[in-house]
C-alpha cells in the first residue's frame, strides 16, 4: 500500500535540508566575498568610520609618547645618539608611525577588497551546491516499509544536525565580521607604536598578524567549504561496495552528514589553519 510507501516522504524531506544547505553555502560565499565597507549595507562600517578619527587622535599622541619611550630606552651617551645618520633615522620612523596612524584604515580597506575579490574568484568557476545522488534516490525511493521507517528516524536526526551546522556556519562568517570592524579602529593606537624600539613595536607586529590572520580567514572557509562538497560528490567509499542497496543509502546519508561537520568544523578552525599556514 501506498502509505507504507515512506520514500517520497524521505526524499522529499532531504531534499528540503539540502536546499536549505545550499541557501546558507551561498549565502556564505556572498558574505565572504565582500568587504566590511559593504557588510549589512554600510551600516556597521558607518558607525566605524564616526569612532576612527577618535583613535586616530589618541594614536597620534602617543606615537611622541612611544618614541621617546625608545629613544630613553636605547640611549646610553646622548652626544652619541646626536649623530646626523641617527635624527635621521628616529625622524623616518616617527613620521612612518604618523603616515600609518593617518592612513590604516585605507591600506585594511585595499585588503578587504583584494580578500572578497579572490574568494569571489574561487566560487565562480566552482560547484558549491550538495545534492542527492540519483541513484540513492531511486533506493530511498523504492525502500520497504521497515527499511523506510529506520530511514525516516534517521533523515530526521540527520535533518537537525545539518540545520544546526548552517546557522552555526552563519554566525562563524558573522563573528568574523564583528572581529574585523572591532580591531580596525584600534589599528591606530598599535601602529603609533612604530615609533618606539624593537621591544615597543611588537605590538604593531602582533597586530599585523592578527590582522592578516582574521583577513584571510575568508580564503580558508572558502577552500574549506569547496574541499568538503568535493568529498561529498565524489560518491560512496568503495569499502561499500558488498553492501545492501539500503545499507549503502544509509552509508551515503550518514557520509554527506559527517562531511557536512567536517565542512563546518573547518570554518570554525580557519583562522588557526590560516595563522599556523603563514607563520602568523
Amino acid at each position: 500500500m501506498d502509505i507504507f510507501k515512506l520514500g517520497d516522504k524521505i526524499l522529499s524531506l532531504l531534499e528540503m535540508v539540502f536546499g536549505f544547505w545550499n541557501n546558507q553555502i551561498s549565502l556564505v560565499f556572498a558574505m565572504l566575498g565582500q568587504s566590511p565597507v559593504n557588510f549589512k549595507g554600510g551600516g556597521p562600517w558607518a558607525v566605524i568610520e564616526g569612532i576612527e578619527p577618535i583613535f586616530v587622535a589618541v594614536g597620534s599622541s602617543l606615537v611622541v609618547l612611544f618614541f621617546v619611550i625608545g629613544f630613553c630606552s636605547e640611549s646610553v651617551d646622548i652626544r652619541e645618539e646626536m649623530r646626523f645618520e641617527v635624527i635621521l633615522r628616529m625622524l623616518i620612523r616617527v613620521a612612518l608611525a604618523e603616515w600609518f596612524v593617518a592612513n590604516n584604515v585605507t591600506i585594511m580597506k585595499a585588503f578587504f577588497t583584494s580578500i572578497g575579490n579572490l574568494v569571489n574568484l574561487l566560487s565562480a568557476g566552482t560547484n558549491t551546491t550538495m545534492t542527492i545522488d540519483s541513484t540513492q534516490a531511486d533506493i530511498i525511493k523504492n525502500l520497504g516499509f521497515g527499511e523506510s521507517l529506520i530511514m525516516l528516524i534517521l533523515a530526521a536526526l540527520l535533518s537537525i544536525i545539518i540545520i544546526i551546522c548552517g546557522f552555526f556556519m552563519i554566525y562563524t562568517v558573522y563573528f568574523r565580521f564583528l572581529r574585523l570592524l572591532i580591531i580596525v579602529p584600534m589599528g591606530a593606537i598599535a601602529f603609533s607604536t612604530m615609533g618606539g624600539n624593537r621591544t615597543v613595536n611588537q605590538t604593531v607586529v602582533a597586530y599585523c598578524k592578527y590582522f592578516l590572520s582574521v583577513t584571510f580567514e575568508a580564503v580558508t572557509m572558502a577552500l574549506a567549504i569547496i574541499v568538503c562538497n568535493a568529498f561529498v560528490n565524489a560518491g560512496l567509499p568503495s569499502f561499500t561496495g558488498n553492501y545492501a542497496d539500503w545499507a549503502q543509502t544509509l552509508i551515503y546519508l550518514c557520509e554527506m552528514t559527517f562531511t557536512i561537520a567536517l565542512t563546518v568544523g573547518s570554518v570554525k578552525g580557519a583562522q588557526s589553519l590560516t595563522s599556523k599556514t603563514f607563520g602568523l
